[in-house]
């Protein structure tokens, strides 16, 4: 077990969302040893709680004061009515957890009136992988917990995939066409780390356009892809205005993104690069909850930098590079947007090994900034 950055509320009832593999519930359970722990996968107490959802009282000891665990509550949207109640009743104390937010938003958190925070879990971070980092195992196979405690990664994200399609999308009732809805995963991985294109991905998967958007909105809602927005604050600057999308682990994304012998290994290398930083940056923010909103930008004559932290602690950008070289052009983008917004703090990411700064932009080899983002971003 890693150690988490998350650090619970002291005595506030809270929902815990994140992917499945994140490790949710054994946060939970080694972080609330004394609490009740209910098991929404469980058959029997599913089906009793799916047929009467004011049953759950009758699961929690009279007076009781520690913490009640409803794990994958999305299974069971309508115990929010029941969970309200209760703690407005007996003051109880919950954590809810969730690998899909589909559901609970359609009910919705509000439901709770505020006596419920939201937080989330990610992938591993660097800092808290600790020692056990290595770059390239992290590029290759990403940073779900098992992928660094399981012997052969490789298989248990090609299942973690598979588990995915069949039990998170079939059981749920996201979508009646299994076979579309897996070519659609395959044609959206083309589209890691780039702008992107709805049209083009439905007529490359012969679907219709309004289906894709759902399904993009379906993988959101599963809390395994974002959708980037780009940044336009005060901006004088004609802008792309499309977003770019990730799946939110590179391991993921390395295991839907198919290969050929036309692929070029640095393009997909590239890719994986930008996508490690990304779910790092997504990550740290939401642990630590430093409040940013990530974005990226790009003009319309293709100035980029690939990741703009915007919120109360300021303003800090990110280029990263698999190159062990630097040179002004590679670093065009960053000193266009300080030229528009001078009071940001620009970093170059790269696969060097010198620390440098040109001009007000600080240049950091590649492990070292990731172990670093922390203190970076606070």
């Amino acid at each position: 077990m890693y150690s988490r950055l998350i650090k619970p509320p002291e005595g506030k009832s809270f929902f815990l969302f994140g992917p499945r593999g994140t490790g949710k519930t054994t946060w939970v359970k080694l972080t609330f040893p004394n609490a009740i722990y209910l098991d929404l996968l469980e058959a029997e107490l599913f089906n009793d709680l799916l047929a009467n959802p004011q049953r759950l009282e009758n699961c929690i000891p009279k007076n009781f004061e520690d913490w009640i665990i409803i794990d994958e509550l999305q299974r069971i949207p309508d115990l929010l009515n029941e969970i309200h109640r209760l703690i407005e009743k007996y003051k109880y104390k919950f954590v809810l957890t969730g690998s899909s937010a589909r559901k609970i938003k359609r009910k919705g958190p509000n439901l709770l009136a505020g006596r419920a925070l939201t937080y989330s879990l990610h992938p591993l971070t660097v800092s808290e992988l600790g020692g056990d980092f290595k770059l390239n195992h992290s590029l290759n196979f990403g940073q779900l917990p098992c992928v660094y405690t399981e012997p052969n990664p490789k298989n248990y994200l090609e299942s973690y995939v598979k588990t995915y399609l069949e039990e998170e999308i079939r059981q749920e009732g996201l979508t009646r066409n299994l076979g579309a809805f897996t070519r659609f995963l395959e044609a959206a991985s083309f589209s890691q780390g780039s702008v992107l294109n709805i049209s083009s991905i439905a007529r490359d998967c012969a679907i219709e356009r309004k289906v894709v958007e759902n399904y993009f909105t379906i993988l959101e809602d599963l809390l395994i892809a974002y959708r980037l927005p780009v940044f336009t604050k005060k901006t004088k600057r004609r802008l792309v205005a499309h977003p770019k999308f990730y799946l939110f682990d590179v391991g993921v994304y390395r295991t839907l993104r198919p290969t050929g012998p036309l692929d070029m290994p640095e393009a997909v290398d590239g890719v994986a690069i930008e996508t490690l930083l990304f779910q790092e940056l997504n990550a740290i923010n939401a642990t630590l909850n430093l409040g940013y909103t990530l974005y990226y930008w790009r003009t319309s004559n293709n100035m980029e930098v690939d990741f703009v932290l915007y919120g109360d602690r300021g303003i800090r950008v990110f280029e990263i590079k698999r190159t062990d070289k630097v040179s002004k052009p590679r670093l065009s983008g960053l000193i266009s947007f300080l030229k528009d917004y001078p009071m940001a703090k620009a970093y170059f990411i790269y696969g060097g090994k010198r620390y440098m700064r040109q001009e007000a932009i600080e240049i950091i080899p590649m492990g070292d900034a990731l172990k670093k983002l922390p203190d970076i971003l606070r």
